[in-house]
């Protein structure tokens, strides 16, 4: 039997017994951990594929420890520019052992309590940006002061309209040709 699970924004095939690399994850070392984004399940029997997920399908894993992948040099260079930059990056990894596959939750056997694995909540696309944004500022009529009854708006003084004088070009005199 094994599963396609989804974590840390990729997919893995697994089964009972598998120890793999993911993502970092906030579980400690020793603790139980539910993969519970399973987007199939196959065994000599029957294939069970969700549209994309398995409601109720877990995978049960122990965290084996947390550590940092090899270190990936970046470098970068623009030629006769005089720029080169030289970065490393280490990424943080978790090795985790699975334990079970299950089509149901409620068919797992009990052990120890399990964390389901936690998912990062992704940014609001624009549209509902906008929407937040909008609801956050007040309307412009709500900040307005409110007119009291029976108060009167004073007269503004008005300014004399600006009068400009045209006067016409005034024509050369012409030369006679003798």
């Amino acid at each position: 039997m094994f599963a396609i699970i989804k974590t840390g924004g990729k997919q893995y095939r697994v089964q009972q017994g598998d120890v793999l690399s993911v993502e970092r994850l906030p579980a400690g070392p020793k603790k139980k951990v539910l993969f519970d984004q399973v987007l199939l399940i196959a065994d000599d029997k029957e294939t069970l594929i969700g549209t994309p997920l398995l409601e109720k399908a877990v995978v049960r894993a122990e965290v084996i420890e947390d550590f940092k992948d090899d270190k990936v040099i970046v470098f970068k260079k623009k030629r006769r520019k005089q720029y080169r930059r030289t970065r490393g990056h280490r990424q943080p990894l978790t090795r985790v052992k699975i334990l079970n596959i299950a089509a149901d939750a409620a068919s797992l056997p009990p052990e120890e309590a399990a964390e389901p694995e936690p998912r990062v909540e992704k940014a609001p696309a624009k549209a509902e940006r906008a929407e937040v944004a909008a609801a956050k500022k007040p309307d412009k009529k709500e900040l307005k002061p409110q007119k009291k009854a029976g108060a009167v708006k004073p007269e503004r003084a008005k300014k004399p309209a600006r009068v400009t004088k045209v006067t016409p070009a005034k024509a050369s005199p012409k030369k006679k040709a003798k």
